[in-house]
């Protein structure tokens, strides 16, 4: 369900979310031609007024990491399909991942993200090493003069000397480097972490070192060297990984952190409850439910932010025992009200903690600009309803893919509008 707004519109009882100014508060929007005109008092008596009672305001979200099957996987999602995801669900920035047919691994490829009128802002990330496959280093200098959001491998890192490198190399250009924290030989093909949810499952375990001997031996790294340049941990899974990366941040690291929405929502025993659905085959693998909690609490404090990770599949692909299943699942439509519905609702987190962490922290960690929600201002804005049900369908995805373990469920809460502002949210 999209609005169409009228050009001039009151919103009366609107509860407006400004995680800039830790606002929560209901109140009355005047929108005009889609920016916000006043708030408050100060609304022309002839302006035309709405019922907002129940709805919410707030910036757009910001999603640091997602996956486009456009270039090399159109069956999967273009990159129209992909703008539609996450308009619906709220998104008006959107991370992409380099990954793609052929990689963001050169300046040509890299203007497929030119934005189009009514499209989010797209932030591609470009890949560290030529082909994302952990070698040679990439040219650098050219990708982020080009535009690159940063530089990532988003594949696990082979190799800590070209780490060092980057560190010597990004100093001057004050651009994130993401990385994700993974030993894929301790990993080996196992599909949940070890214990008794995959013994009980007959499912191959992973031991958790894949994920925590990884990070620490990458902040070994960043300690012993005099780098400023920011660092962002991609895919944080455990209590362990949590830890070592808040001492990290108490000890003046420039590091920050995310996890996924997934795993955030569901721990290891969704796999039995639904029956092995191959879109609950992620890597890392759901976490374990004392680890789900600390997850939880990480966004609480302000430690994680949350991404998306979306990873649109076809239902061939995933239509697969769920050990040869490919890993992921999308998420830009269902990650806002999945997460206000199973989070804000029950007291978990609050709503300006949930905003939060799905727009103005990750807009920090990629050192963006938030702009405020404040008459005049150019900035991009959400409205959300946290009450209607909906059956996810293909009906009612925008998305090219179908590969999420809501699918023929319902769900509460939609996104009623996203505005992107006339503005490019740089610093």
């Amino acid at each position: 369900m999209t609005l169409s707004f009228p050009s001039r519109v009151r919103l009366q009882g609107v509860r407006l979310l400004d995680p800039l100014h830790n606002r929560d508060q209901v109140t009355d929007v005047w929108l005009q031609e889609g920016c916000i005109r006043a708030v408050g008092p100060g609304i022309p008596e002839d302006v035309p007024v709405w019922d907002g009672s129940g709805w919410v305001l707030g910036p757009g979200l910001v999603d640091l990491y997602a996956y486009s099957g456009e270039p090399g996987h159109e069956s999967r999602e273009t990159l129209a399909s992909l703008a539609a995801a996450a308009l619906a669900g709220g998104f008006t920035q959107v991370g992409i991942l380099p990954t793609t047919t052929p990689v963001l691994d050169s300046a040509e490829q890299l203007g497929r993200y030119t934005r189009q009128a009514g499209d989010p802002h797209w932030l591609p990330w470009a890949a560290l090493t030529i082909g994302a496959k952990g070698e040679q280093p990439s040219e650098w200098a050219e990708l982020l003069q080009t535009g690159a959001i940063g530089l990532t491998e988003d594949q696990p890192l082979r190799s800590l000397v070209l780490l060092r490198r980057a560190f010597e190399y990004l100093r001057m250009w004050n651009k994130p480097l993401m990385l994700w924290p993974w030993d894929p030989n301790l990993a080996g093909s196992g599909s949940l972490y070890e214990g008794v949810w995959a013994l009980r499952l007959g499912l191959k375990g992973i031991p958790p070192s894949a994920e925590t001997s990884a990070l620490a031996r990458i902040l070994e790294v960043i300690r012993s060297e005099p780098t400023t340049t920011p660092v962002h941990f991609m895919r944080i899974s455990q209590t362990r990984s949590l830890r070592l990366i808040q001492q990290a941040q108490q000890q003046g690291l420039p590091v920050t952190a995310s996890t996924t929405w997934m795993h955030l929502l569901l721990d290891e025993q969704a796999v039995l409850e639904q029956d092995y659905n191959p879109n609950l085959h992620l890597l890392p693998p759901l976490p374990t439910a004392s680890d789900r909690q600390a997850l939880i609490d990480g966004i609480r404090s302000g430690s994680l932010v949350i991404a998306t990770d979306h990873r649109p599949y076809t239902y061939e692909e995933k239509t697969v025992p769920f050990a040869d299943a490919p890993v992921g699942a999308i998420g830009l439509e269902l990650a806002l009200p999945l997460l206000w519905h199973n989070l804000v609702d029950s007291g978990s987190l609050t709503a300006l903690q949930l905003w939060s962490a799905l727009s103005l922290d990750p807009a920090r960690c990629l050192d963006r600009e938030l702009l405020p929600l404040e008459p005049g201002s150019a900035a991009d804005w959400v409205l959300f309803d946290p009450n209607p049900t909906w059956i996810v369908s293909a009906s009612t995805l925008k998305s090219g893919s179908l590969a999420t373990p809501w699918l023929g469920k319902p769900i509460q809460g939609r996104v009623l509008h996203t505005q992107v502002g006339k503005a490019e949210p740089t610093r």
